[in-house]
């Protein structure tokens, strides 16, 4: 490929140079975060290595936590840590922010982190909560019983319980 310049990253690339600007790494992620960011960086990270068995890796913009699928990622910005918590409820507490449906089962938690002391209860309550979200199995997802009746009454509406008419012209049908 000849000379040009990354569409996604603006950096300028030579002839033959290898490039992959999606993948990263950890240090490059928080290198350039504030020392109170830096310890609730490290803070986060120990405490979710406490839970047990995990990969921890860097993606794009991204530092992602994960068992079979992702439980929370980080994702740091200038001023503070962005932690996204995926759980099988919603919350309703002061530290989330926003609150995404991600699935039937699951919700994205968005939470803003400034600080190593706000690293505590609930937070690491919620962390541990979705580690083990994956050892249960998935709720089933049922329908509400209004919605089942419904959905039975227009099924049944579209059915004709009258015989088909015969195919005989009407005007020797009899009356």
């Amino acid at each position: 490929m000849r000379a040009h310049e990354c569409y996604h990253c603006g950096q300028w690339i030579e002839e033959g140079e290898a490039h992959d600007c999606w993948t990263t790494t950890e240090r490059a992620l928080t290198e350039d975060l504030s020392e109170d960011l830096q310890d609730a960086w490290e803070r986060i990270r120990e405490t979710a290595v406490e839970f047990g068995e995990q990969r921890i890796y860097a993606s794009g913009s991204c530092i992602m936590f994960s068992r079979k699928t992702c439980y929370f990622f980080v994702r740091p910005k200038r001023s503070y840590l962005e932690l996204c918590v995926f759980l099988g409820r919603t919350l309703k507490a002061s530290q989330v922010r926003r609150i995404y449906q991600t699935s039937k089962t699951k919700a994205a938690h968005i939470i803003q982190v400034r600080h190593r002391d706000e690293i505590e209860a609930p937070i690491t309550d919620w962390l541990r909560e979705a580690y083990d979200l994956f050892d249960a199995p998935a709720a089933k997802v049922t329908k509400p019983a209004k919605a089942a009746k419904a959905a039975k009454a227009v099924k049944n509406s579209t059915r004709s319980n009258r015989r088909p008419r015969a195919a005989t012209p009407r005007h020797k049908r009899r009356k």
